[in-house]
């Protein structure tokens, strides 16, 4: 008797990376995105600079000496690096390749130019999305409803986002955050869709030449 079940076919991950001016709503975005999606994990990154007291080796950030990290970069072992006031940071190529081939999706929480080094290294293993804000004075309506910032770091921040909203052309995804819970949908249906990509999905060929 024949099955109608369809084979298990193996799955390889890919990374996301997520954008956005400060308080477009990205961090609430990945938030879910981590608890709702089993398969998600979170990119872990080397630096140069000290732990702070909260902070978890393996968890947070992988901390090494600056020897170590050059080191690791003159044998091409970060999917990009940068220098950010003043220290080192970085994304270990093995880790992610290891979550790539399990068949996780590894989350990257990374600026514009972090998503151009990425892309430039990895391209077929990414897939970019920008949030935009509403309105630029929505932005800042958020930005102070947080109660995070002082004025002058909000109005640091509303001065840097029209550059960092100018970048929006280089993904692949463009999401305008007006309403969290619909864009919380969109951004599922997206990592939906790119699970299924015919690339992705290993030992597809030999299933389609078993219907023969």
């Amino acid at each position: 008797m024949l099955s109608d079940a369809a084979p298990a076919i193996q799955r390889r991950g890919f990374m996301l990376v997520l954008s956005s001016p400060s308080g477009a709503g990205k961090t609430t975005l990945a938030r879910r995105l981590l608890e709702t999606n089993s398969d998600f994990v979170m990119s872990i990154s080397a630096t140069t600079r000290a732990a702070r007291d909260n902070e978890i080796e393996g968890r947070d950030y992988y901390f090494v000496s600056a020897d170590e990290f050059d080191r690791m970069a003159a044998k091409n072992e970060f999917l990009e690096h940068a220098i950010v006031f003043g220290h080192r940071y970085g994304t270990p190529s093995k880790p992610v390749d290891e979550a790539l081939d399990r068949g996780s999706c590894v989350f990257f929480d990374i600026d514009w130019q972090g998503t151009q080094k990425l892309t430039e290294n990895v391209r077929e293993d990414v897939v970019t999305v920008f949030i935009l804000p509403p309105s630029l004075e929505e932005l800042a309506r958020r930005l102070k409803s947080r109660g995070l910032d002082a004025e002058d770091v909000v109005r640091d921040r509303m001065a840097k986002a029209t550059n960092e909203i100018s970048h929006w052309r280089e993904y692949d995804y463009v999401l305008i955050n007006k309403d969290i819970e619909e864009t919380m949908i969109q951004l599922q249906c997206i990592v939906g869709a790119e699970r299924q990509r015919r690339e992705r999905q290993i030992g597809l060929l030999d299933f389609v030449r078993s219907l023969d």
